[in-house]
């Protein structure tokens, strides 16, 4: 038989503010070290970032996508970064007034190349939608300037 222990988030946060390195090892392994980190950003850095916090071994996953052409890989890879990065929050089709924000990029090869230029809100009403939106402005421009080569090799 199990037995469950409630425990209020508030709470396990001031125990782990105050654990030792053991006590928030421990505590971390108990209730995923997502519970103790505030940010999102701070969390998700890497493409290897976005692969532990969506529970994928990596070398299990190019495999899995070995043969597909290098913007299709980075398609995958960016629905990852995107589900990381807006965690448990999906966008509602449905709903045209939910903003959803997408990275707008500047590709001017002549110039000076693949750049981040900007992001923007829109609303609509559709039955599918694109999975390469995120929740707020903030995180479209994090991951626009933090995942920009993952967008230049999926866009060119």
């Amino acid at each position: 038989m199990k037995e469950f222990i409630e425990i209020e988030r508030s709470d396990a946060i001031k125990a782990h503010k105050n654990a030792d390195t053991k006590g928030k090892a421990m505590l971390e392994d108990l209730l995923n070290k997502k519970t103790f980190q505030k940010n999102v950003m701070e969390r998700i850095k890497t493409i290897e970032d976005v692969f532990k916090d969506q529970g994928i071994i990596a070398s299990e996953f190019y495999v899995k996508y070995q043969n597909l052409e290098e913007d299709t890989l980075n398609y995958e890879i960016l629905k990852l970064i995107c589900k990381a990065l807006n965690e448990d929050w999906e966008a509602d089709w449905k709903d045209s007034s939910q903003y959803k924000y997408y990275p707008w990029f500047i590709m001017n090869e002549g110039l000076s190349g693949f750049r981040y230029g900007g992001c923007d809100g829109w609303t609509a009403y559709t039955t599918a939608g694109s999975r390469l939106c995120f929740k707020s402005e903030e995180l479209a421009k994090y991951a626009a300037t933090q995942f920009v080569e993952v967008f230049r090799k999926y866009l060119y």
